[in-house]
């Protein structure tokens, strides 16, 4: 108690973050990258999280935080896939095994079903297919078989008129695109990324995890706003997450069934660390491992390029693709070029590789962040590693 007249008690001084531990190095000229990281975890109790940067191939980041993480932890990365698929196709395009601009009909028959006979390996890419899911939903194993949702996914009408927009194909993208790469060469999707990046390279990136590396692999959990998420999806955005099957997908659940990490859907079912999708994305535009940028100039300039002018049908997201990969650049503003290629994963992972200056980057986080897609703490991360290159746009 005070006095009557006496001063009132001085307000308490603001407590500071928390102290966390954040393990791993990162160059000094990367010391603000590493604080960075250290505020992202103090502002979330509990983060599990990892952060990988390479510059013009090199490492220069790698940090982890949380409990029982390591930078060899495995987490569920989900739509972090595509980003593997699509650099894939590219290759192949590169080689001239595939034409972008071939009618996907004419090496995969069933597919003209409806009304699709014009629809290219371009437009599949492009999210323009409008082969969002099945109008009764899909089950876990459905959307865990690439091969089988292909078959499914070929029977059925656009759901917008060819032309008619693009909408992001969340569990059905590289299901499409991987039935083309099947057809035209014998092998999937996953098969020609083992043999051409994976094993080359010792990407600790999975699309299909071998049982031997169970034991690394930490479930993915909920995040603390998934009790706040609103109503449920409605319309071509149930569709594209098959949130109106019955029951609908819970996303945790789902990456945390065996079966999805064993058959490695590159749409959904990825698995990984943040030092392999950095290392991937590196290789892509810089000389690694002894090795020569995976792109050259002309399949590099063709997949950076716009490729979606307007709004995403599915997620509302303005000007969101460029070929196939996400366009980072439009995403993080000043902190990327206009070039910046990569892809997110629904827990809030986020990686690319920025061809205009050298850096690789990637972030993979337990929990799932709020908003979905790239996590929002990635914008700070981003901004840090720029700064710290001298990005100035």
């Amino acid at each position: 108690m005070s006095r009557i007249g006496a001063a009132p008690p001085a307000p308490p001084a603001p407590s500071a973050p928390p102290a966390v531990a954040v393990y791993g190095t990162a160059d000094a000229r990367f010391t603000a990258v590493r604080a960075a990281f250290a505020a992202v975890a103090a502002g979330e109790p509990g983060l599990s999280a990892q952060l990988a940067v390479r510059l013009h191939g090199r490492p220069v980041v790698d940090l982890w935080t949380g409990p029982g993480v390591t930078g060899d932890s495995l987490f569920a990365l989900y739509s972090s896939g595509k980003g593997a698929a699509h650099l894939v196709t590219a290759l192949l395009v590169q080689d001239g095994v595939l034409e972008l601009d071939r009618p996907v009909a004419r090496d995969w028959p069933e597919f003209a079903a409806d009304g699709k006979a014009g629809l290219t390996l371009r437009d599949l890419l492009s999210h323009r297919a409008g082969l969002l899911g099945t109008p009764e939903g899909l089950s876990t194993s459905e959307l865990a078989d690439e091969p089988r949702l292909a078959e499914l996914l070929a029977a059925l009408p656009p759901a917008w008129a060819p032309g008619g927009g693009y909408g992001y194909h969340a569990f059905t993208a590289t299901a499409l695109t991987g039935e083309v790469v099947r057809r035209l060469t014998g092998r999937t999707l996953q098969e020609h990324y083992g043999e051409r990046l994976r094993i080359p390279y010792g990407l600790d990136f999975h699309l299909g995890l071998p049982a031997s590396e169970e034991s690394r692999y930490l479930p993915a959990q909920p995040g603390r706003a998934d009790a706040d998420r609103g109503p449920a999806p409605t319309g071509l955005t149930a569709l594209a997450f098959n949130a109106h099957a019955d029951p609908p997908t819970d996303l945790v659940a789902y990456a945390n069934t065996r079966e999805v990490r064993a058959q490695g859907s590159a749409s959904s079912g990825s698995v990984g660390t943040a030092r392999g999708l950095a290392k991937m994305y590196a290789a892509a535009i810089s000389p690694v491992d002894g090795r020569v940028p995976l792109l050259g100039p002309d399949v590099l300039a063709e997949f950076t390029a716009p490729h979606t002018p307007g709004t995403d049908l599915v997620t509302g997201e303005v000007d969101h693709f460029l070929l196939g990969f996400e366009a980072q650049g439009v995403r993080y503003g000043r902190s990327l070029s206009a070039r910046a290629f990569g892809h997110s994963g629904a827990v809030g992972a986020q990686s690319f590789a920025d061809p205009a200056t050298g850096i690789a980057y990637s972030y993979t986080r337990r929990s799932f962040a709020p908003g979905g897609g790239g996590a929002p703490e990635n914008h700070r991360l981003i901004a840090a590693v720029a700064a710290a290159v001298g990005v100035h746009h």
